[in-house]
């Protein structure tokens, strides 16, 4: 997403980061068929190809995307079609329905619709569990009402400067239903805050939320502990989250990011990260 994060990938960078990755500690990856254009499904394909497959337990996500304004049932049956061809792979582990906040006009609820296409993939043997993601609270609520979802893939909402989906996540784990918590570090404003951003969950970032980040990084700085690793270790120490969803680009990240979760953080400063968090009027909602 050049447009997100001014820069490329090229695709030896991606050959390098994925081979690292199947090769590390970490054992889930999430993509999309939008990603791209497909570009995402196809490099990670090229790579499972390259090693006869995934790593034993390891987990690969994908998500079945719109087109065109069309996001029908037929819609979800290509999508599926296409990200088999790119990814390599007949029956996917998990399959999300991803963003259908962008088609407000879409009856993905109803006979012939997107949801009763997903749970004919999977009793069809194309997907073993079924997610939503989404950054609308309110349509999360509606799909999980289905009963047919099994994981919760939310973005952007709960972090160190927004908890919008707090209620939603209590909804979920007491429901026992898989929660992912992605985009934790707010496309670099929580892990380069003094960095100049205009956007926060893909929306015009408000100046209050920027300036508590800002904040926290000084917090952060105080104490020797990178505001990226306070972030990501936020999602990671809640017991209601299965799994917490980051970019990575660079292969250099991968042991990054695991050293920064062994870092350990005193109680003190999750106390001053959480009285700096901007009120619920400035969160995504």
């Amino acid at each position: 997403m050049p447009q997100i994060f001014g820069y490329e990938v090229t695709s030896d960078e991606a050959s390098s980061l994925l081979s690292a990755l199947f090769d590390s500690p970490i054992s889930f990856l999430d993509t999309s068929n939008g990603y791209s254009d497909g570009r995402s499904e196809e490099r990670i394909g090229q790579a499972l190809a390259r090693r006869g497959g995934p790593p034993g337990g390891f987990v690969l996500a994908t998500k079945v995307d719109g087109h065109d304004g069309d996001f029908s049932a037929q819609r979800v049956r290509a999508s599926i079609e296409e990200s088999s061809r790119r990814l390599g792979m007949q029956c996917f582990p998990l399959l999300y329905l991803h963003d259908p906040e962008y088609y407000p006009d879409e009856d993905f609820f109803g006979p012939d619709g997107a949801v009763a296409a997903l749970t004919a993939a999977r009793e069809a043997g194309r997907a073993r569990h079924l997610g939503i993601a989404t950054g609308s609270i309110e349509l999360a609520h509606r799909f999980l009402d289905t009963g047919e979802f099994e994981v919760l893939l939310m973005h952007s909402r709960y972090t160190l400067v927004d908890r919008s989906a707090d209620e939603l996540y209590d909804r979920a784990a007491a429901e026992g239903i898989g929660i992912v918590n992605a985009a934790v570090l707010g496309a670099g404003v929580l892990s380069r805050p003094h960095q100049s951003h205009s956007l926060y969950g893909y929306l015009p970032i408000r100046d209050d939320v920027l300036q508590a980040a800002r904040r926290m990084d000084v917090i952060a700085q105080t104490e020797g502990i990178p505001l990226s690793s306070l972030a990501i270790q936020f999602s990671v120490r809640d017991p209601r989250i299965s799994s917490t969803a980051i970019g990575l680009s660079q292969e250099r990240r991968i042991a990054q990011t695991l050293e920064g979760l062994r870092v350990e953080v005193p109680q003190r400063v999750w106390d001053q990260i959480e009285a700096l968090v901007p009120p619920p009027e400035s969160w995504l909602h």
